[in-house]
């Protein structure tokens, strides 16, 4: 028979389960415990071994059914008596008062059934059933890229940005910010000049590091290209608008200046130095200004960042946690310890009398990667909340990907096991397939081994797709490190709004086993992208991919 019993916790029901589908030993096989015992501790030890001799010994469990042979009445008393102290012991002498208040209810609804030697079945159900309804089946909302802000060595405009890079325009040259004589490398992707006026207020701007100015700036150039207006502001939800600006090394100059203060004596130091050296208070410091307070926090997760935070934005909308996310990276460590301590790694290059053709994915002469500098924001906005406001759509974002190399702090994973897991999974997340792909901006730092690795992954994923062009921004901005996806990033949106994608310069002499016919060439090519695929890995062995496409 079915029995409809019911206990009042998971706990009583998951005893009593195990208590009919184990095993009774012979009640008379087992001496519980010592006379020296006392009373209580008899009781304990006497629970403790019940689970073992519960039920008749030729009782099976089998799919969740009880099958019995004949046994008399005296032996299922027995059982349930232990089972009752079995309850108490295991609830540390607060047994489920549900059971005792069924004076026995159990006993007889589990008791054997009339006729002998047939399956028993048993089954607990809990006191009241709960009703599991399916949510109604919801169309996911659509992500769309509706502003963009830029702040770079190559113009502070996306236009201006993307018009140097289409000319092949490189960016680095001779740090001037501070005397690097006594470094080995003495280039840089470095901004000369950026006017903060109007975007940030003058007294913050006087104490904020540059990783915050530029933050800031791109930021509110990223809402201005977007349309959002004084007007446009006021008419948003801003409990559903959200910032989530990251940065790899933060405030490196303002923590740098605390120290230097120090050694005089605290007294010295800037008090904001704390909170302005923290990755995350760009997106806070922005999101205080714009009295935005949906999601905000900052990801960093090294040279990976930007992608990181720009994927997170897009599922807080599709979640609908928000329909507006500012989000992208920003960093400044060109200062002497950021340079110092990329040159401790041997990570930089040191073609310091030509700094134009420094940076040179996957040209055999590299020697390293290029420091850069700067911040990218997008401005994504759920489909139907930008179709509303009459917003220009520059692009939609499909979807992305992470993964972790787990294998060494800056070296790839051989094989690129983990590059390939990503791109298919960013494949996966989008809902489209490899050959799709038909642009790729590789992450493609100019170090030895990262660029080919990247190249391998690629052409393992995307190799035979026709009339696919691969480029590096790289190679004219240097690596802007927690900033690199945000910025590489607008590049992909410019190549799908404008038609054209930038060329590789310097790639004179390519490694061997690299197909040049892939990589776009020394000018600038026409294309009609159908997906857009952004790659940018980190320190740590983080890998992210993240996908655009033209919005229809």
């Amino acid at each position: 028979m079915t029995g409809s019993a019911s206990l009042s916790s998971p706990l009583c029901t998951w005893l009593f389960t195990a208590c009919m589908s184990v095993t009774c030993a012979k009640e008379s096989a087992h001496a519980l415990s010592p006379p020296s015992y006392n009373s209580s501790r008899r009781r304990k030890a006497k629970a403790a071994a019940l689970p073992m001799k519960c039920c008749s010994s030729s009782s099976s469990s089998i799919g969740g059914t009880v099958h019995s042979s004949p046994s008399n009445d005296n032996s299922n008393n027995k059982c349930m008596l232990s089972f009752k102290g079995l309850m108490s012991s295991c609830l540390a002498d607060e047994p489920c008062s549900r059971y005792y208040s069924s004076g026995g209810l159990l006993r007889r609804r589990l008791s054997p059934p009339a006729t002998s030697g047939q399956a028993m079945a048993v089954a607990v159900q809990p006191t009241k059933e709960v009703e599991t309804k399916k949510k109604p089946l919801t169309r996911q909302r659509r992500v769309v890229v509706t502003g963009m802000g830029v702040v770079s060595p190559l113009g502070h405009d996306p236009g201006v940005f993307y018009n140097n890079l289409l000319q092949g325009v490189s960016g680095v040259t001779r740090i001037e910010a501070f005397d690097c004589a006594q470094f080995p490398t003495r280039i840089a992707g470095e901004i000369k000049s950026l006017s903060t006026d109007g975007w940030v207020a003058p007294k913050l701007s006087k104490r904020m590091d540059k990783f915050m100015l530029y933050m800031l700036t791109a930021g509110k150039k990223a809402l201005a290209d977007g349309g959002i207006t004084e007007d446009v502001m006021g008419e948003l939800n801003k409990t559903k608008c959200g910032v989530l600006i990251g940065s790899a090394m933060g405030g490196m100059k303002v923590f740098n200046d605390a120290i230097e203060a120090l050694r005089i004596s605290y007294k010295k130091m800037n008090p904001f130095c704390v909170p302005f050296a923290t990755t995350n208070m760009g997106s806070a410091m922005l999101a205080m200004d714009l009295g935005w307070m949906g999601p905000n926090y900052s990801i960093s997760t090294a040279c990976a960042t930007s992608n990181f935070c720009i994927l997170n934005a897009a599922n807080h909308i599709i979640r609908g946690e928000a329909d507006v996310m500012l989000c992208g990276g920003s960093d400044a460590a060109i200062i002497p310890i950021g340079l110092g301590g990329f040159v401790a790694c041997r990570a930089l290059s040191q073609r310091n009398d030509d700094p134009t053709r420094a940076s040179r994915p996957w040209d055999t002469n590299r020697d390293g990667f290029v420091m850069g500098e700067g911040a990218g924001v997008l401005l994504l906005e759920e489909l139907e909340h930008a179709k509303k406001r009459g917003a220009n759509i520059y692009a939609e974002f499909l979807g992305g990907s992470f993964t972790c190399d787990a294998y060494h702090m800056t070296e790839p994973r051989p094989g690129g096991v983990g590059v390939i897991l990503c791109i298919e999974k960013a494949l996966s997340q989008s809902g489209i397939s490899k050959e799709d792909v038909n642009y790729i901006n590789a992450h493609a730092t100019s170090t030895p081994a990262g660029d080919l690795k990247e190249y391998q992954a690629l052409m393992h994923c995307f190799g035979q797709n026709s009339g696919l062009r691969v480029n590096a921004t790289k190679s004219m901005t240097g690596h802007l490190l927690g900033a690199a996806g945000a910025v590489e990033a607008i590049a992909a949106i410019q190549a799908i709004r404008t038609g054209w994608v930038h060329p590789n310069i310097n790639l004179e002499n390519s490694d061997q086993g690299v197909d040049t016919s892939v990589l776009v060439g020394p000018k600038k090519e026409r294309l009609d992208v159908k997906a857009a695929l952004s790659n940018s890995f980190g320190f740590g062995g983080h890998n992210s991919s993240i996908i655009f496409a033209p919005f229809k």
